[in-house]
């Protein structure tokens, strides 16, 4: 149950949001709802969301694994629904997105999907635990271009995910569209 009601007041912004929301994903989504509660930090949030979208730099299954990590290790799971629905519209093969919350156990990822894995987890520690030896490794196989995307794009689902699990927001069917099934 969420922890705000998801019945805020009707705004201008508030509805173009809602248009945007069923237009782009078929419903409306339930943490710009929420949001609509302050208008601010609506349009705030919608301008860094509008914004990350057009980074482009890191393949999309990094992409995908850079986000679906906080969201797991936080427990979002409305951002893990949301995130696997991304991602199959990204054309991220299903059993990446699957193996997710069981990749310690997995071999489902390459060397470079590990070491993005592995750093998205150490910033979403608090305090986090990356280390020289962390970066220097994605460095050797990134460019610095793609380090601070990705680094932007963990920072960016770690908000995401501490907001809607604070805010008690659960997940609203997105992956069922995918077929992909929990692990």
């Amino acid at each position: 149950m969420t922890r705000i009601p998801l019945d805020p007041p009707r705004t201008l912004t508030g509805r173009f949001t809602e248009w945007y929301s069923r237009r782009r994903y078929g419903q409306v989504l339930e943490p710009g709802r929420a949001m609509q509660h302050n208008g601010r930090v609506l349009t705030t949030t919608l301008l860094a969301e509008t914004s990350a979208l057009r980074w482009r730099s890191l393949d999309p299954t990094l992409k995908a694994l850079a986000q679906m990590v906080p969201a797991a290790a936080i427990g979002c799971s409305w951002c893990m629904d949301f995130g696997a629905f991304l991602s199959h519209h990204e054309g991220v093969a299903p059993e990446n997105i699957r193996q997710v919350p069981v990749s310690h156990d997995s071999d489902a990822y390459t060397d470079l999907e590990r070491q993005v894995m592995a750093y998205a987890e150490a910033m979403t520690q608090t305090p986090p635990t990356v280390t020289d030896e962390m970066v220097e490794g994605l460095r050797a196989r990134l460019s610095d271009e793609q380090l601070v995307e990705l680094t932007a794009l963990v920072a960016l689902e770690n908000q995401r995910s501490r907001t809607n699990a604070a805010l008690g927001l659960t997940s609203q069917g997105f992956k069922a569209s995918c077929d992909l099934d929990p692990v």
